[in-house]
């Protein structure tokens, strides 16, 4: 199940809550009891083992077709 985080107005308090998506969008009241919550846009990032350069693409790009130089 995905984890959400949200900002609690009442208190500034930030929390995380683990739900199913399609509970995503439903209220969420803050661990001291406020009910005024702000769910917060987060990011979620991968890392390569393979040196994290991305593979080439197919010729004809700028550099992959050769116009470069």
């Amino acid at each position: 199940m995905p984890s959400y985080s949200y900002r609690c107005r009442g208190c500034g308090d930030t929390f995380e809550m683990t739900r199913p998506m399609a509970e995503a969008s439903a209220p969420a009241t803050c661990p001291r009891g406020h009910d005024d919550t702000v769910k917060l846009l987060t990011t979620f990032a991968t890392v390569t083992s393979g040196g994290g350069a991305p593979a080439p693409g197919p010729a004809g790009g700028c550099c992959g077709g050769g116009c470069c130089g």
